[in-house]
């Protein structure tokens, strides 16, 4: 089953060397959604209806997931957020909102920082922050970060098991499970078991380092644009806007009430609520 969504079309962009697969809709100011792991544009498909009321949407696979290309490099975010930036610009949106969360939200932070002139307004969902004063501490008690970091047995582990690996790994972060959709997760299941996918997940991860490096620079000149940081209440609602304020200037934000991490599938409306009343004009 290939994932649409009514209204919306896909397409495959040509840009910074490989093709990246968007999808697209709405009318008004555009807005450009980023995913997480081990999701793909899909996570978005219960927010981007309501959006497209008021923006043009764009929602993208990042390099290495979904249908998007797969390379063998090119993973550290300021690379990704330059495939992002070069799908706007191609789709004729010089100026544009960013929301990323979990891994897009790490590679919206720095879009944000690369690219000044273009990003208007910042969201980041759920999600700790590479250059965060509590990045290490953080990211410690994550399991996943490590063992996704490993070169070769992350790909092995989860070869042919791709169901149970996303279905377990989903369910330990929802708060709600009555928005936990089989259906969903066969999606994401098999669009990691496309060729490569797996291996462009994980090397996600194993940038991460270089990421934070680089994320301690972006904070030596603060953003001045509006940003949003939100999270399950669950998660890491608590920490977002605190986080944030350590890059920006100008955040606002909070926790999501019964949530945990995936907040665009357990509180779909809560989302688009916060993102239209962060989007809305001054």
């Amino acid at each position: 089953m290939i994932a649409t969504l009514k209204g919306f079309t896909q397409q495959l962009v040509p840009v910074n060397g490989i093709k990246i697969n968007a999808v697209t809709g709405g009318s008004g100011p555009p807005i450009l959604l980023l995913h997480g792991w081990p999701e793909t544009w899909w996570e978005w498909h219960h927010v981007m209806p309501l959006l497209a009321e008021h923006f043009s949407v764009v929602a993208i696979d990042l390099r290495g997931a979904g249908f998007s290309d797969c390379p063998l490099d090119g993973y550290d975010k300021a690379t990704m957020a330059r495939d992002a930036h070069e799908v706007m610009v191609v789709l004729g949106h010089e100026r544009y909102a960013v929301c990323g969360h979990d891994i897009g939200g790490m590679v919206a932070l720095p879009q944000a920082a690369i690219y000044r002139e273009a990003v208007t307004h910042l969201a980041v969902l759920d999600v700790p922050l590479p250059g965060w004063t509590q990045w290490e501490a953080t990211t410690a008690r994550i399991w996943h970060f490590s063992f996704h970091m490993n070169r070769d047995l992350p790909e092995r582990l989860i070869h042919g098991r791709e169901y149970d690996y996303v279905s377990a790994f989903m369910a330990e972060r929802f708060y709600d499970h009555s928005t936990f959709n089989p259906a969903d997760i066969e999606i994401y299941a098999k669009a990691m078991a496309l060729p490569g996918r797996t291996r462009g997940g994980m090397e996600w991860y194993r940038t991460l380092n270089a990421d934070d490096a680089a994320a301690l620079e972006y904070k030596k000149r603060p953003l001045e644009i509006p940003v949003l940081g939100l999270g399950g209440e669950q998660r890491f609602g608590p920490h977002m806007v605190p986080m944030l304020k350590e890059f920006a200037a100008n955040v606002m934000g909070g926790s999501i009430a019964r949530c945990s991490h995936y907040v665009a599938d357990e509180r779909p409306d809560e989302v688009v609520a916060a993102l239209i009343d962060f989007l809305k004009p001054n």
